[in-house]
């Protein structure tokens, strides 16, 4: 008797090598050409429109994924970036540079994708962001390098507005994205009563 396995297997390897070659496709040209359509994202992942349309059903659906995806790749940036390890203080520098990177990196994708994700569904899709963030304040906080008596959930609340806002001068045109980085940097150092400002 021959089992079926072997091929469906093939199909859901393929059907996911499709998919993960649209989403690589949508990221690479939406932060290019933020408007771009379903057509234009179809040809540069080197496939039909319909076999888009096959795994997203809009492109509201394929933009959510897109975020879904640049975020998966911030959280891992900041693990890679140790944020248990050495004073709380440098590890939150290396917290702001990997977010903002993030930002830098996927600007007019984040801002097209606006609209396509629901404020529930973007605070779920952060908390794995907020979670690392709140364990780093508490860290600080009981090493005595942040102020002690604030909510960490608070500030991190506050820090994730800085951010948000920073982000908004760069788009807005008040600031360059290094001013705003450096800004970002010495507020939010300000705003967690950080006893210690490194440059790095």
């Amino acid at each position: 008797m021959t089992s079926s396995g072997g091929p469906r297997r093939r199909r859901r390897a393929d059907a996911e090598r499709s998919r993960t070659a649209i989403l690589d496709a949508a990221v690479r040209l939406l932060r290019q050409r933020p408007d771009a359509g379903m057509e234009a994202i179809a040809m540069a992942a080197g496939v039909t429109r319909q076999t888009v349309y096959a795994h997203f059903s809009s492109r509201d659906e394929l933009l959510a994924a897109t975020v879904d995806r640049i975020t998966a790749d911030a959280v891992a940036a900041m693990d890679a970036a140790a944020l248990d390890d050495g004073p709380a203080t440098a590890a939150l520098l290396r917290f702001l540079d990997a977010s903002w990177k993030a930002f830098e990196d996927n600007a007019p994708l984040l801002l097209a994708a606006a609209d396509a994700t629901p404020t529930e569904s973007d605070r779920t899709r952060h908390e794995p962001v907020a979670d690392r963030l709140a364990r780093l304040i508490e860290r600080g906080q009981r090493t005595g390098e942040f102020a002690p008596g604030l909510s960490p959930h608070w500030l991190v609340t506050v820090t994730v507005a800085l951010g948000h806002a920073a982000g908004d001068e760069v788009g807005a045109g008040r600031m360059t994205s290094t001013e705003a980085q450096a800004a970002l940097r010495i507020t939010t150092l300000q705003a967690l009563g950080a006893a210690e400002r490194p440059s790095a």
